[in-house]
């Protein structure tokens, strides 16, 4: 490591084989906390790479627990977190929301490391269980709708560096590596980035898979469609501008999806906005991400995505969907 370490320093990049071989030592233990906290520096003072970012997936994918949900077609929505914003728990809200509107979702998450909430955080306080029993993740995601992937449980070799990063208490490029490293390798998969530089990075790295993808990234910051602004969004099919007024519905003010520093005030966000006593704008940032997940899904327009995503919240479907993974986790 001190050698890679030197390089590094004196702004030289890896190579694909380099990135994914020290990914590999780390999860053997070769590497000490020290050695790992400084590797893991280097990429908050610079961008990552192409290459350093497909060879870090491609270990993690390899070292993976993984899971076969192919006959679902499942989605997952997931973000790589990091925008420092402080919203409530929209992508994990939406995910309910897309599982109600009948779209299969493979919820790949982990606990809040630069942010007070992540969406493990908030549903182990609702009482959803994290297994990596095949058996068990089956029956949530026929039954429910959405299956749980709590990323400690399918990335054991990451044991080493999960203390560094709540140590830090910053992003990291493992930030970075979430979206991309679903152990159902799911056939469709919306990701949200907390700069348009990375989101053209994931598009190139996407572009590589038979995936179906949308990368979203609010302009003004926000690692999700915010509606305080336009968001881009990459997919197969090329890049496109994305307004509020493209779902029919107004701008919103930061303040009014902000929430949920605490867990206990996030999950009961949460439930509010799920039992349908949610805000109009919370609501609507959370129809308009479920939207493009319905939309990558299925091919529908992004407008078609947001009627179903209402329909999904205003019928009880997407708290149907909440209320038997939960009954399915107390069994």
């Amino acid at each position: 490591m001190k050698a890679i370490l030197n390089r590094l320093t004196q702004h030289e990049t890896l190579q694909k084989e380099e990135a994914s071989s020290i990914l590999f030592q780390i999860a053997k233990g070769a590497y000490n906390p020290s050695q790992i906290a400084s590797f893991l520096t280097v990429f908050m003072m610079r961008s990552i790479t192409l290459e350093e970012l497909e060879g870090f997936r491609e270990a993690l994918l390899e070292l993976c627990v993984a899971i076969d949900l192919s006959e679902f077609t499942p989605i997952d929505l997931c973000g790589t977190g990091g925008d420092g914003k402080d919203t409530f728990n929209i992508s994990t809200l939406s995910s309910f929301i897309t599982a109600g509107a009948g779209v299969k979702v493979s919820k790949h998450g982990n606990y809040g490391v630069s942010s007070g909430c992540g969406s493990s955080n908030v549903l182990e306080h609702l009482g959803i269980k994290f297994s990596n029993e095949e058996d068990f993740l089956r029956r949530c995601i026929d039954q429910a709708g959405i299956c749980v992937l709590h990323a400690p449980l399918f990335h054991p070799a990451m044991k080493n560096v999960a203390p560094i990063r709540r140590e830090l208490g910053v992003k990291t490029f493992f930030n970075m590596l979430g979206p991309l490293v679903n152990p159902a390798f799911p056939k469709n998969q919306l990701t949200g980035v907390f700069n348009l530089e990375l989101a053209r990075l994931y598009g190139y790295l996407f572009q590589k898979t038979d995936q179906n993808f949308t990368i979203l990234y609010a302009l003004d910051g926000y690692d999700e469609i915010s509606l305080t602004g336009p968001a881009r969004a990459i997919r197969k099919s090329g890049e496109s501008t994305i307004n509020p007024q493209d779902f029919g519905v107004e701008p919103l003010s930061e303040k009014q999806i902000t929430g949920g520093n605490t867990v206990s005030s996030s999950a009961s966000i949460f439930m509010s906005v799920l039992d349908g006593k949610g805000t109009t704008a919370q609501n609507n940032v959370v129809f308009a991400n479920a939207a493009m997940a319905i939309a990558t899904a299925t091919d529908c327009t992004p407008i078609e995505g947001f009627e179903k995503a209402k329909i999904s919240l205003m019928s009880g479907k997407a708290y149907q969907a909440f209320k038997t993974l939960q009954k399915l986790s107390a069994a």
